[in-house]
């Protein structure tokens, strides 16, 4: 041992380990990106701005946390990627310092109709368990007091070999599960209109099938043409009594038609198997348009809606079922678990207790474990997902957000930004994707992208402090400290619209007035009863045109011109100019190039590899036969106008001999939202959120109607794309229409004629109209927490 006393003093030589203190990323090119290069502070707070579309999510989400994820799969054996999503490495030159990487996103958290907030975490899975131990009487196993598991039994015999001889067994089996038999654990039962889905006035041949995509130009076509049971050219309205059972509720049947086989489907099990197994919400616009106006849905009259069986509900604790439980609010269901003392479930009612109390920290506390998945906003699927890492032990790793403050009002944003910063306190690296500046205001370090969106961005305008990004002359620096002013006059109802005992959800018989004939701003806490008020209250019939928070989905091969719709009347008018079919300029139909099947690239995949995809040496990436492109409108093939910019596009078809009126009509709507840059082909999956958000707004402003009803239209929007949707909303009201909007935006806020603000809480501490009136006596009264914030926002001591 060493005496010598400067040793005990003497400075230790630094770690290595200590110098991998950054993120770099060196030559990014995924998406719009423009081979851009940075280098990220590790366990800090890093938050990224720009536009939307300017690239943030393509560095954020598809390179640093793509490739994160890619090399933590490649870790496991062959075998075990064989059973994982293949993820190709991002076009990246260089990728240091990386650290294991924990997405919460806004995708939302299922499409399927079977899924609740309690099985989408783990909180159903513990109350099957506990009730399953406790539960009296006992009905059976966790799988019980599932609604997914069906009640199933038989007997039959069996074959076996044994000691050299055959020999037969009678086996029988029995499953217990807490399935509905009545709805099969849907909560909903269901009823097809037929006079919906067809035109009994007409044939097949002449298009009597009103389903959407039902239609004779393609495989549909061919299967009724093939299948020999009924004439495709003779009125539906003449059909036998067999032969309209067949075209109805044929069970699956194989046929073969031109020598291929196919499977024919009657339509009611055929929509029930396309349609209804799915959650409405989650259908693309036209196609939930259909179901709303065939279908009814009534809740089950067996389990009255809790999916649940008489056995599963029959069985309780302390006088409460499962069913119960499920259907309380999550705050008041953390009181009840904490009542229960059973030392034989101890760890198990801990662990629940610490999920339940996440989701009341997280401000969730007002939502119920039997509320179906596909409902829940944008913010509170991401909220739902951040439960699980809120008391994780983990640390040293990177945690990626995609705007945390979606659905948050003011005063929860303040709750938002402390979890974030607890996050990086305990040593993570915070990755957070964001427009609000009191979520950027609390950043270690900006990110600015830019400077436009789509071709006009994906590069690094600023790299910094807060304080550096508000002086940096960037679009969001400027716009940073912008605060909207309140309007010097509001405008002057023209009439009414009255609700009165409004019950639905958490309102507590609310009666309102909403002026019509001016731009009405819905405010509230989340969960106050905002969108229970809006979606619940007011008749969608005619002149009501609805756009709600609900996501936008496509393959690769959607884009904006088969969204919108508008891609029918282009078909139609270049086949009109051609003489020939439209089917012809579809690429996913008969024009579509026989190589590449209209896709435009050829996919090889490569087992637990990474698929490659190579553009199509036949038609170069057109996606269409090369005779379709013989055929040309206003001097253009069918490739090259899918090729084209809105903006493009719309003076195209706006004169001359392309003039296609209902086309025009929908890309002025795509321009008035600011999406004038995209291609009219660019595939809805490279989208970003705020992208989405807008395309799915400029759908419905086509529609025609009098009162237009908007979910949080700001959502995904930078603070220069807010002025343009305000704009946008001012002159929906200057052209006689009646505009109500739920935001939690403040400059939406002040920019309104009349605000009714809902609260003062959240769920069952809420659902009562807390004040009516124009935002200057908002923020005169300061009655509650949306005139408090908002007079905050205004500048107002």
């Amino acid at each position: 041992m060493s005496t010598d006393p400067s040793s005990a003093t003497s400075t230790p030589e630094p770690n290595v380990a200590d110098s991998h203190d950054r993120i770099r990323v060196q030559g990014a090119r995924v998406n719009n990106l423009r081979d851009i290069s940075l280098d990220l502070p590790k366990r800090r707070l890093t938050v990224f701005t720009g536009v939307s579309g300017s690239g943030k999510s393509s560095l954020v989400f598809g390179t640093i946390a793509a490739e994160s994820q890619r090399l933590i799969n490649e870790t496991y054996s062959a075998f075990v990627q064989g059973f994982m999503p293949t993820l190709g490495r991002p076009d990246v030159d260089v990728l240091d310092g990386l650290t294991t990487a924990i997405i919460v996103d806004q995708e939302r958290m299922g499409a399927n109709s079977r899924s609740t907030v309690g099985t989408a975490t783990d909180a159903n899975a513990m109350l099957r368990i506990l009730f399953s131990r406790l539960g009296q009487p006992q009905v059976g196993s966790p799988q019980a007091f599932s609604f997914n598991v069906a009640s199933i039994s038989g007997a039959g015999a069996v074959t076996l070999e044994r000691a050299g001889k055959t020999v037969k067994e009678r086996r029988s089996f029995s499953i217990t599960g807490g399935m509905c038999p009545r709805c099969e654990g849907m909560g909903t039962v269901n009823d097809i209109d037929r006079s919906a889905l067809y035109d009994e006035s007409k044939s097949l041949n002449e298009g009597a099938l009103t389903i959407p995509g039902y239609t004779m130009e393609g495989w549909y076509g061919r299967i009724f043409r093939g299948c020999g049971w009924f004439d495709p050219d003779k009125p539906i309205g003449r059909y036998s009594t067999k032969e309209l059972d067949d075209l109805l509720y044929m069970e699956p049947t194989k046929i073969k038609v031109d020598g291929i086989n196919l499977t024919y489907l009657g339509l009611v099990p055929q929509i029930q198997k396309s349609f209804l197994s799915k959650d409405v919400a989650a259908l693309q616009p036209h196609i939930r348009a259909f179901v709303q106006r065939a279908v009814t849905f009534a809740p089950c009259p067996e389990c009255a809606g809790t999916r649940l069986s008489e056995a599963a509900r029959s069985s309780k604790i302390a006088g409460v079922s499962i069913a119960d439980a499920c259907s309380q609010q999550i705050s008041d269901l953390a009181g009840w678990v904490r009542g229960l003392d059973d030392p034989s479930v101890a760890p198990l009612t801990q662990a629940l207790r610490q999920i339940l109390d996440s989701f009341v920290e997280i401000g969730l506390g007002y939502l119920s474990l039997d509320r179906p998945a596909g409902t829940l906003s944008g913010g509170e699927a991401q909220r739902t997902k951040m439960i699980r890492h809120l008391g994780s032990s983990l640390t040293d790793v990177t945690y990626v957000f995609d705007e945390p403050t979606i659905g948050l009002h003011p005063h929860d944003i303040e709750r938002m930004n402390r979890l974030l910063l607890q996050l990086r306190d305990k040593g993570n690296t915070v990755l957070v994707v964001e427009h609000k500046p009191e979520a950027i205001v609390i950043a270690d370090h900006v990110v600015d992208l830019g400077p436009g969106a789509g071709t006009a961005g994906g590069t690094v305008c600023f790299e910094g402090t807060v304080a550096g990004l508000r002086t940096s002359g960037t679009l969001t620096g400027r716009h940073f400290d912008y605060r909207a002013a309140l309007k010097p006059a509001v405008r002057t109802p023209t009439s009414t619209l009255q609700i009165r005992g409004a019950t639905k959800n958490n309102l507590k018989d609310v009666d309102v007035d909403i002026p019509l004939g001016v731009l009405v701003v819905i405010t509230g806490v989340a969960g106050s009863g905002k969108s229970s008020l809006v979606h619940g209250s007011i008749p969608t019939g005619a002149g009501v045109v609805s756009v709600d928070q609900g996501g936008i989905r496509g393959s690769r091969r959607s884009n904006p011109a088969t969204y919108t719709g508008m891609l029918d009347p282009i078909r139609k008018a270049f086949a009109k100019a051609n003489g020939v079919k439209p089917a012809l300029f579809s690429s996913n139909s008969e024009g579509a190039c026989p190589n590449c099947n209209g896709a435009g690239v050829v996919y090889t995949d490569l087992g637990m590899m990474a698929g490659v995809a190579t553009t199509c040496e036949v038609c170069e990436g057109k996606r269409f036969e090369a005779s379709v492109l013989d055929y040309r409108l206003g001097g253009r093939d069918i490739s090259e106008v899918l090729a084209m910019s809105v903006r493009d596009a719309r003076e195209f078809f706006g004169t001359g001999e392309a003039r296609t009126p209902a086309a025009h009509t929908i890309l002025g709507g795509l321009v008035d939202v600011g999406l004038g840059y995209l291609s009219l082909g660019q595939p809805l999956t490279t989208l970003s959120g705020g992208e989405r958000q807008r395309l799915k707004l400029a759908t419905h402003l086509s529609e025609k109607g009098g009162v237009y009803v908007l979910d949080e239209p700001t959502t995904g929007l930078h603070l220069a794309d807010v002025e343009q949707l305000l704009g946008l909303l001012d002159r929906l009201v200057d052209a006689g229409k009646s505009v109500i909007v739920v935001e939690h935006h403040q400059a939406v806020m002040a920019h309104a004629d009349w605000i009714i603000d809902l609260g003062p809480g959240a769920g069952h501490d809420g659902g009562r109209i807390v004040f009516e009136g124009s935002p200057e006596d908002l923020v005169l009264e300061r009655s509650t927490l949306t005139g408090r914030h908002l007079a905050a926002y205004i500048g107002r001591p």
